[in-house]
């Protein structure tokens, strides 16, 4: 069975990180959304447990994909859920700079390679960062996010 690990915060999950799943999931048997988070700091604008619910919530297109939370190593979480590789999407070229000296540490000390799927359509350059910032302000972002986190964007800021 191959499985893909596709890692991130995803506070909140946008179109952009939808069309890299939509890309992804046709290619591997199983694709696991992998909330990381460190208890140790705060949560972020969604817990991740509710993170995993939008996920799942916006992904039950796709029935291969579904969400995971993991604390720690990225290559350990891995390895734990029996992932083949893992896989980033990429914006731009600063994003990619970053993600290949992850992807290196990752192959060399995980032993776990790395796939890059390059931001495509609309959504392509959308940031979580914005998405928050953006909402929180007031501003309109129904067209850079799932409707589930577009509600759950106006029950935080009416």
């Amino acid at each position: 069975m191959s499985t893909a690990l596709y890692p991130g915060s995803f506070d909140p999950i946008h179109n952009g990180h939808l069309a890299v799943l939509e890309v992804i999931a046709p290619l591997f048997e199983q694709v696991i959304v992998g909330v990381g988070h460190n208890p140790e700091k705060p949560s972020g604008m969604f817990t991740p447990d509710q993170r995993v619910d939008m996920i799942d919530t916006a992904t039950s297109h796709l029935p291969n994909v579904n969400a995971r939370l993991f604390a720690g190593v990225v290559t350990i979480a891995a390895a734990d859920m029996g992932a083949d590789c893992l896989v980033k999407g990429v914006r731009n070229a600063s994003d990619l700079d970053v993600e290949m000296q992850q992807a290196h540490m990752n192959l060399t000390t995980g032993s776990i390679p790395t796939l890059f799927v390059p931001g495509t359509g609309p959504a392509a350059l959308v940031a979580s960062t914005y998405v928050r910032q953006i909402s929180a302000m007031g501003g309109d972002i129904d067209d850079v996010v799932p409707p589930v986190v577009a509600a759950r964007l106006k029950e935080l800021h009416p």
